[in-house]
């Protein structure tokens, strides 16, 4: 097939597998743009990395979780100078069903949903007779409202998902499909998940008992935050963490006691933390110099605008020289007590209403606003109160309530 093919011929029960990750359902429908007949295809990773605008490696890591899942074929081609050449692929379009698969239930279900009646009384009409004909009586008037409409787009995810856990319920709490989703739920937010080996974290996950993995999800958040004070650089798989039950080995007492100061990257929640904190305190006093005072005089309709950016420029020293370690990409040092604080933290999408109330939260105080956070998707802020939809109100209500843990955590020190 061309480049501009119009379909991508790909096995269906693939699209709903929960292995998947990343980039592989597009790479399996590259690949199925250009098969033959047969299934076969000759592509270079190097292109393919091209029209998905990724890595190769990622692309090439795609090719092998397929592979391990049984819907790609691959043929490795070795040139004669034995430099790397285009290997051939085959898409599976065929597969032996799952393990477990009830065929004959299957076709109960078919023959249920298509049968025209499934309960027959004992005198019933045989096959071959002709039915009796209808009694004389009318049959009721239709109501004055219209039928039902049992339409399953109509089903708000609000519904589906109280469906999913009402079926979860019957089934019981350990069914499969309820704990691929817990698992899933939770590996999400493991540090490592865009590189961990799929099959022994779910062996991992499943062996842990009932009491295990509901510990595990409770305590997970505790553990990543006490990582995180701790200055050192997360290597921990999710399956090495699963296996080891290292959630049982915190302490009682908050992560954030455990907090120590380090050394830490611009936009990281100890630096987020440091940068409000040095804005909260009182700007510097400042005096007009001689061509300012120049310009006011001249034109009066300055003189707020002018004051604004001498504030924002000079006004907070400490948050400035943030600014700039953020541009020029150097670390910081963050006291231990703002390090607990920062755990508390959450990420901002860039660009979104929330960061939009953030920014207009600095213009009303006179703060200077971030620097373009360059190639980050999020930005960590104080974490949002609930039960609060203006954006507005939020964003102030967190800051207040930042800068009341400020207030709490000097006066323990103190004390």
């Amino acid at each position: 097939m061309s480049n501009d093919a119009r379909f991508s011929i790909i096995p269906g029960w693939i699209v709903t597998d929960p292995r998947l990750r990343g980039r592989d359902l597009q790479v399996l429908c590259l690949l199925g743009r250009h098969t033959d007949k047969h299934g076969w295809c000759m592509r270079s990773q190097v292109k393919m990395a091209a029209q998905l605008d990724c890595a190769r490696s990622t692309v090439q890591a795609s090719i092998d979780r397929l592979v391990d899942i049984g819907v790609l074929e691959k043929h490795v081609e070795e040139s004669i100078s034995g430099r790397d050449s285009a290997h051939s692929y085959r898409v599976i379009y065929d597969r032996a069903p799952p393990s477990g698969y009830d065929f004959g239930a299957y076709q109960d279900d078919v023959r249920e949903e298509f049968a025209p009646n499934n309960v027959v009384s004992d005198g019933g009409t045989p096959a071959g007779i002709s039915a009796p004909p209808a009694g004389p009586e009318s049959a009721p008037p239709a109501g004055p409202g219209s039928a039902p409409i049992n339409d399953p787009y109509l089903t708000t995810p609000e519904k589906r998902e109280e469906r999913e856990r009402g079926r979860d319920l019957d089934e019981g709490e350990e069914n499969p499909k309820a704990l691929e989703r817990r698992l899933r739920k939770w590996w999400s937010n493991w540090p490592s998940y865009e590189v961990d080996a799929e099959a022994p974290t779910r062996r991992a996950w499943l062996e842990l008992t009932p009491e295990q993995r509901k510990a595990c999800e409770e305590r997970t958040p505790d553990y990543l935050a006490t990582a995180r004070a701790s200055g050192r650089k997360f290597s921990k798989a999710a399956a090495t963490y699963l296996s080891e039950r290292a959630w049982e080995r915190l302490a009682d007492k908050p992560a954030a006691a455990a907090a120590v100061p380090g050394t830490f990257n611009a936009y990281s929640r100890p630096w987020s933390a440091l940068r409000l904190a040095e804005l909260s305190k009182h700007p510097l006093p400042m005096m007009l110099d001689k061509f300012e005072e120049i310009v006011i005089a001249k034109n009066p309709e300055k003189e707020a605008m002018i004051w604004r950016d001498k504030r924002m420029q000079k006004g907070w020293p400490e948050a400035v020289k943030l600014h700039e370690a953020a541009v020029n990409r150097k670390p910081v040092v963050v006291p231990a007590d703002l390090v607990a604080v920062a755990q508390a933290f959450d990420k901002v999408e860039v660009g979104s209403a929330i960061w939009e109330a953030w920014k207009r939260l600095h213009h009303e105080r006179g703060w200077p606003w971030l620097p373009e956070p360059k190639g980050l998707a999020f930005v960590q802020f104080p974490v949002l109160p609930e039960g609060i939809e203006d954006p507005d109100e939020a964003v102030s209500q967190a800051l207040r309530q930042f800068q009341q843990k400020l207030i709490e955590r000097r006066a323990n020190d103190a004390a």
